[in-house]
């Protein structure tokens, strides 16, 4: 994944062979947590669904690379070494400095633990590169097109501003696609239910939204 500072992602990733990725109601508020954990100290997150065998995550990105010694919203040291033990990338782990790349690849991979320990299984949960696309810059970063549920892909031209609200409009509608729910704000797993006034959320950040036109 190639980031850059003041520029909008739609971060994507789903499960092996379309495996579940979730499978309790607490799976959900693990990888939120770590969502939060992981990439806060980089990026506003605008919007979000998790789905059962794919997540969603659309954020604004304000900083490529924190010092991991002195940020408080990083993981522990403990933590840091079970992953790299784990993954043996001690290369990765003792570096000073890490990347929001760093930073997704170590949110996959504990929620990967988490769950391979839960579910008494071993190996990759989900496939092995996560995705990013641009949103915002069209050209020279990522192809402009997203990939749905079902694997179509969509490829318009669409004037450049107008790909924030369409991707917001993506996400959300995700669960309404697959015919989990019949309307949005019905789905638990998402921000719309925060967009429309049906709970308040302290993940997303509406004054970032509000800054794209996208509210």
């Amino acid at each position: 994944m190639i980031f850059e500072t003041g520029h909008i992602y739609h971060i994507y990733n789903q499960g092996n062979n379309r495996q579940k990725i979730f499978f309790k109601d607490e799976n959900y508020l693990l990888f939120l947590r770590k969502m939060r954990e992981y990439i806060i100290p980089y990026a506003d997150i605008i919007a979000w669904c998790l789905m059962p065998n794919h997540f969603h995550i659309m954020v604004y990105v304000h900083t490529l690379e924190i010092n991991i010694s002195d940020s408080a919203k990083t993981d522990s040291l403990s933590q840091r070494e079970a992953i790299c033990k784990e993954d043996k990338e001690e290369a990765i782990c003792n570096e000073k400095l890490r990347t929001f790349n760093d930073s997704i690849g170590f949110l996959i991979r504990s929620y990967t633990q988490a769950i391979n320990k839960q579910e008494k299984r071993t190996g990759s949960l989900f496939k092995a590169h996560t995705k990013a696309e641009c949103v915002t810059k069209t050209e020279g970063i990522t192809p402009s097109y997203f990939n749905t549920a079902s694997g179509t892909q969509i490829n318009v031209l669409i004037p450049e501003k107008e790909y924030p609200i369409v991707c917001l409009n993506y996400i959300h509608n995700n669960p309404v696609k697959a015919n989990i729910v019949d309307k949005a704000e019905d789905y638990v797993y998402s921000s719309y239910r925060d967009y429309v006034g049906l709970r308040v959320g302290k993940l997303i950040d509406k004054n970032k939204a509000k800054e794209f036109g996208l509210i």
